[in-house]
């Protein structure tokens, strides 16, 4: 591996020669730290080389390529994971990301590309640890650990992917305001979101599933058709209808402030569940 001091620090899974010799040039010229690996290696090996992100060309991983993106994103929830290969399907793509992956690039690509996904991935990492020193929240049922990258009702995980906890993370820490799809596309996948993208929507689905497995009795997220989604926990009554709304507040931490100005008003804008 390269070495520069306080530099990133990259892993590319990759035996394609041409794309790997241009990649390094920039990434040396950016500063990064770099180790280009053949094969794939056991996740503790990567947990051992210490890691900011790491590049993956599905191709070199085989027949078990999917349980080992899934293996790494879940044994290191703090390392980001693009991947990078040549042509693939939309199932694929969607497939990959769900499993954990930050990113996919399609090959041909540019490694400036490449990089500013990858510098895009770090920034939410890092984001990510300075979020995880508030402590946990308690929201409902929930408990919101940012320690572990995970939520839990009654001690139970959810089993929250990297980006579902991200999300919810995100739309916890709004206390009742209504953020708009485009500000969680840029806060949660770290860049602009293209027109027609609809991967808040997918995600904000999977999450709101695994909430109410969890905790049928509570409505966490709402949302606010043509703008984006809220984060309000109501205890549900009767057959289904939303009770008495509870702000998420810090589990423990006694010190920390109110969020300033009010929150959204009820009837400012049409709920939905």
């Amino acid at each position: 591996m390269t070495t520069q001091q306080g530099a990133n620090r990259l892993a590319v899974i990759d035996t394609d020669s041409g794309f790997i010799r241009v990649l390094t040039k920039r990434l040396e010229v950016a500063g990064w730290q770099h180790r280009v690996l053949s094969t794939p290696v056991a996740p503790e090996e990567l947990v051992a080389m210490k890691l900011n992100a790491i590049v993956i060309d599905t191709a070199v991983l085989g027949t078990d390529g999917w349980d080992y993106l899934e293996r790494v994103c879940g044994m290191l929830p703090e390392l980001g994971v693009v991947v990078c290969t040549g042509q693939s399907t939309v199932a694929q793509r969607v497939r990959g990301l769900r499993l954990g992956a930050d990113d996919w690039v399609g090959k041909p690509c540019h490694p400036e590309e490449v990089i500013a996904r990858l510098e895009a991935v770090v920034r939410r990492r890092r984001r990510s640890r300075v979020r995880s020193d508030v402590g946990p929240l308690i929201a409902g049922e929930l408990e919101i650990r940012p320690d572990q990258f995970q939520a839990f009702v009654g001690g139970g995980s959810l089993e929250l992917t990297r980006r579902e906890f991200e999300l919810l993370q995100l739309l916890a820490e709004g206390k009742g305001n209504v953020l708009e799809r485009e500000a969680i596309y840029q806060r949660v996948w770290g860049y602009s979101m293209a027109h027609g993208d609809r991967s808040v929507d997918v995600f904000v689905r999977k999450l709101r599933q695994k909430l109410e497995r969890g905790s049928p009795s509570w409505r966490y997220i709402h949302t606010h058709f043509g703008i984006g989604y809220r984060f309000d926990p109501e205890t549900l009554v009767g057959d289904g209808e939303p009770g008495t709304a509870v702000t998420s507040v810090p589990a423990v931490d006694d010190d920390v402030a109110p969020a300033e100005g009010p929150a959204t008003p009820a009837a400012a804008e049409p709920r939905a569940g």
